[in-house]
């Protein structure tokens, strides 16, 4: 960095730090305070810190809420670290939707409010209105979390209500919201459908809409970011035998699902999307039986080379795959509940 001014060499340095050690960093001078607090810092240092070795775990249960590293090393967890809620809660009646970079939208049960909340920071914004806004009912909403291309933060929040469909934006840059068009097919307002949460990937939100009833329809509907426009593109042709379930993941600004089918022993493929089309990456290797009941109560993480079966306690199993794509932990199947998300800790900041 010879012939660098000092500003920038200092910028460089604390782009790089752990997202904590950043915090602690504003109470060193005026400046420093000023510069971490300006948005192309954010921007920076979020983009510097989406590694494995900033992801964490976030588990809740009725006693405690919980982070805990990956340990690259094993793939297993590290020691964890209780986490106080800085909102109100009953009972840690906390269900996360969705996250990115750092931030989890979650909903407190009790009163179906959303908030964005970052556990690094500990900061967090209610998104909820007089008028009705920013309130979510599981098992009929949907919520994604993006950013658009003047980087501002928004959720999307698509409501089902008696037959009724709403779809609503909430911008962090302005914080309020808005309602926007939405025509889809009637059927998919029916609460026989499941929508999953939104993944954010090179600017699109995904949501997969699954038929409750075996053997039904699965369609994946896409949400363009920037023009508002939305579109639906088929499922990958998996068997309709059993349970159908898929899980998108964004790998390196690439959209794959791992869809998972069967009943009390599940198979499951990893595709990825080129276009509107998907393509099979590979199948993975047998995976030994597991309950219906246990499956749907672990987490399945995958990085390079391995799959990872695990439970809150651990990991239970790991099943080698001939395929090295990713270079951090991405979850394969749901926390149950809504009651656990793999984050990076970053200093992005719920609210301007």
């Amino acid at each position: 960095m010879a012939g660098l001014p000092i500003h920038t060499i200092v910028f460089e340095i604390l782009t790089r730090l752990p997202a904590k050690d950043v915090g602690r960093s504003k109470s060193v001078c005026k400046q420093w305070y000023a510069l971490l607090s300006t948005q192309d810092f954010v921007r920076i240092h979020c983009s510097r810190s989406l590694v494995s070795s900033n992801q964490r775990v976030l588990l809740i249960d009725d006693l405690t809420c919980s982070v805990r590293p990956i340990i690259s090393k094993s793939n297993d967890y590290g020691p964890s670290s209780i986490v106080t809620f800085p909102f109100h809660h009953q009972n840690n009646d906390v269900s996360i939707l969705s996250h990115l970079n750092g931030l989890l939208c979650v909903c407190l049960n009790h009163t179906y409010e959303l908030l964005l909340w970052n556990p690094t920071t500990t900061a967090f914004k209610r998104l909820s209105t007089p008028d009705s806004h920013g309130f979510y009912i599981n098992n009929l909403d949907a919520i994604g979390l993006y950013v658009d291309a003047d980087d501002d933060y928004k959720v999307l929040h698509i409501k089902r209500r008696s037959g009724v469909l709403g779809v609503y934006v909430y911008s962090r840059e302005v914080d309020s919201w808005r309602n926007i068009p939405f025509i889809t097919r009637q059927e998919y307002l029916s609460p026989h459908f499941n929508w999953s949460a939104g993944t954010f990937c090179g600017g699109t939100l995904y949501f997969t809409v699954c038929e409750c009833w075996i053997g039904g329809t699965n369609v994946v509907i896409c949400f363009d970011v920037n023009s508002e426009q939305f579109k639906e593109i088929s499922f990958p042709p998996v068997p309709s035998i059993g349970m159908v379930q898929g899980v998108l993941v964004n790998v390196k600004n690439v959209l794959h699902m791992f869809a998972s089918t069967g009943m009390f022993e599940m198979t499951i493929d990893l595709w990825t999307l080129q276009g509107d089309y998907w393509i099979k990456v590979l199948s993975c290797p047998p995976i030994p039986p597991i309950s219906l009941s246990l499956w749907c109560d672990i987490t399945h993480y995958v990085t390079n080379g391995n799959w990872f079966v695990m439970t809150k306690l651990g990991k239970l199993f790991t099943i080698e795959m001939d395929m090295k794509p990713f270079e951090c932990f991405y979850p394969v199947s749901w926390f149950r509940g809504f009651k656990g998300a793999v984050f990076v800790q970053t200093i992005v900041s719920p609210s301007i």
